[in-house]
């Protein structure tokens, strides 16, 4: 069974920073594309990036300049640094990987969802 196991998350001030990491817990046979989506109270989840095996990066408008995704392939993991951060960006951050197991002799597509980590930014 693969996890994504998420840490970082916390309360800062506004125009502060945090780094967000996902690992992989389980065994992709490989990963396509993994990213952050994150959901306000109230409103839906939307994406804020998603980076490709091969480093192709996409990222929303609304945190362009101020959030950087990066991906670490042998450890499986994806990072998500968030700077000048704004009480708008309060939200539960949600990771997501996208990839294929092994299931008895085949090969399946498989999407994966963290359990979610709290930021919080104060003004």
């Amino acid at each position: 069974q693969v996890q994504l196991v998420e840490s970082g998350g916390g309360l800062v001030q506004v125009g502060g920073s945090l780094r967000l990491s996902c690992a992989t817990s389980g065994t992709f046979r490989s990963i396509y594309a993994m990213g952050w989506f994150r959901q306000a109270p109230g409103k839906q989840r939307e994406l804020v990036a998603t980076i490709t095996s091969g480093g192709n990066t996409n990222t929303a408008d609304s945190v362009k300049g101020r959030f950087t995704i990066s991906r670490d392939n042998a450890k499986n993991t994806v990072y998500l640094q968030m700077n000048s951060l704004k009480p708008e960006d309060t939200a539960v951050y949600y990771c997501n990987a996208q990839g294929s197991v092994v299931v008895g002799i085949g090969i399946k597509d498989l999407e994966v969802w963290g359990q979610g980590t709290l930021v919080t930014v104060s003004s």
